[in-house]
């Protein structure tokens, strides 16, 4: 890309989304430590950095900080939230503790427009998260927005392009704050806005060809959006030299199986191998509750599977994987990074030393709306594209507890009833996901005359953008009672359906 706009990240929730709202800009982002050398950043082309906010406070002990040569590399710097009490201290400004946390919805008053705030209004209603403010301006700053809590609010140093900012231009409720990400990005880092669909796809293929040669490539396909786009992306750059190998490993829901043997097999013609490996990972499996536990079974199963397959298909150099931005995020746990490790995702972190492959993922730049649009742009159907995420582990992770053959099955019903009515109801498209959890209790139920005690399944759908952050679903009554009507009276072994109605955060989107 021309121009790469750096995230530093010290921890905050929202680091994620500030790169998405970047990319919706159409200009570049890519997500760093916060200690990351100035020498890397400048190797990158880095145009413009952004401090994202984070957990700490500036008086903390260890208090995470960046390379302060940061500020003598020439680019423009934003500080968001504890990135402005960062800035401004670390640049001889005073920081002060709030008697009161400014949380929640606030009033920002725009006193001088100047480049961040090009041609919006005066007015903002703006989302604010901190503890510590601002209370005395660096050296070279102005204070051009403030709220009730803050006279200090955005500050700027037009000479040399810094800017700090109180509140999360990032998230939803913040008003037009896509428009004072957009204003940094192109009125001030002068960034081009380069980073479109069919260019990704052009250089991608580009980078595939170069990297693969003549290698043959062997990718897992499970049918859901990840993995058919990158197998689609990878099979347009190299054609015949990719061999996809689907695993039937017995945590797949109802009917897919047959779903992906008759759309990528017969009408892609791709090369398309099937395993059924369902006894061996219900085997390993067993006894097994611990959810992490589950997700490093599940991944070196895989492997295994994967490096029993090249026997048949013949030699292989390249594994590919439908590995995303937010997987490689989640996973990492550097030593130091205020942002914890959530969980463990089975397709990232590399392949053992035994396995002579190496590994091909040319999604882990992309957020899942970027691969949606890529999997357009390259002719896959929308029942593919459209298709609502699925976890790598399958129905393993939405199994609580011990897993066996027949909760899988009960479970799998469920699930079936549940995509069933969405989308004959019109909802399976509006919402991010939906699914049902097999919790390990047992509930008393009535069928008939006959005492029925069997056991609950939960039901989760949820709205997102970019699954960073999401919200229950409030369905309709009429639909929840159908679905419910249906799983308790079809599937013998279930006599309860709860509904789940967290947010994320404090939960996750999957229960493990």
């Amino acid at each position: 890309m021309a121009h790469t706009i750096a995230v530093l990240d010290f921890g905050s929730q929202y680091t994620q989304v500030i790169a998405r709202r970047i990319r919706e800009c159409e200009v570049y982002s890519k997500i760093y430590h916060f200690a990351t050398p100035v020498e890397e950043l400048k190797a990158d082309g880095v145009t413009g950095i952004i401090l994202s906010g984070g957990p700490s406070s500036v008086f903390a002990k260890k208090a995470p900080q960046p390379d302060p040569k940061i500020f003598k590399l020439g680019v423009p710097v934003l500080g968001i939230c504890y990135g402005l009490q960062l800035m401004g201290k670390m640049l001889k400004g005073k920081v002060s503790r709030s008697k009161a946390r400014e949380f929640g919805l606030g009033a920002l008053s725009v006193i001088k427009p100047g480049r961040l705030f090009h041609r919006l209004p005066r007015k903002l209603n703006v989302w604010n998260s901190h503890g510590d403010k601002l209370t005395e301006l660096p050296p070279g700053f102005d204070a051009i927005g403030t709220t009730d809590n803050s006279p200090f609010a955005v500050i700027e140093d037009r000479k040399r392009n810094f800017y700090g900012i109180q509140f999360h231009p990032e998230v939803f409720h913040t008003e037009r704050g896509v428009d004072v990400i957009r204003n940094f990005l192109v009125r001030v880092c002068k960034a081009e806005q380069d980073w479109t669909t069919d260019d990704y796809i052009k250089q991608s293929i580009k980078d595939i060809r170069k990297k693969v040669g003549k290698s043959r490539v062997i990718l897992g396909l499970s049918g859901g959006v990840d993995s058919s786009v990158a197998a689609a992306l990878i099979h347009r750059a190299i054609k015949k030299q990719l061999t996809c190998v689907f695993v039937d490993n017995g945590l797949l829901r109802k009917g897919e199986r047959e779903s992906v043997e008759r759309l990528y097999g017969k009408h892609f013609k791709i090369d398309l191998r099937v395993v059924d490996a369902s006894k061996l990972f219900l085997r390993r499996l067993k006894g097994v509750t611990d959810p992490e536990q589950k997700r490093k079974v599940i991944g070196n199963t895989f492997i295994d599977v994967f490096e029993k397959s090249l026997k048949t298909i013949g030699k292989a150099d390249f594994l590919a994987q439908g590995t995303l931005y937010p997987d490689v995020i989640e996973s990492v746990a550097i030593d130091g990074n205020p942002a914890a490790l959530i969980k463990s995702h089975h397709n990232v972190g590399g392949l053992p030393d035994r396995m002579k492959l190496k590994l091909l993922e040319p999604l882990r730049e992309l957020f899942k709306d970027e691969v949606r649009a890529v999997g357009s742009a390259l002719g896959l159907p929308n029942e593919v594209v459209w298709r609502q995420p699925f976890p790598g582990p399958g129905l393993g992770v939405r199994l609580l507890g011990d897993i066996t053959k027949a909760k899988l099955d009960v479970l799998r019903e469920a699930d079936a009833i549940l995509m069933e009515e969405m989308k004959n109801s019109g909802w399976y498209g509006k919402v991010w996901q939906s699914f049902c959890v097999f919790l390990p209790v047992k509930s008393v139920g009535v069928i008939g005359d006959e005492r029925n005690y069997a056991w609950v399944i939960a039901i989760r759908v949820v709205e997102s953008i970019d699954a960073m952050t999401a919200d229950w679903t409030k369905l309709p009554y009429d639909l929840l009672g159908r679905i419910s009507n249906r799983i308790t009276n079809e599937v013998r072994d279930v006599s309860r359906v709860v509904l789940d109605i967290s947010s994320k955060p404090p939960a996750t989107i999957e229960w493990e």
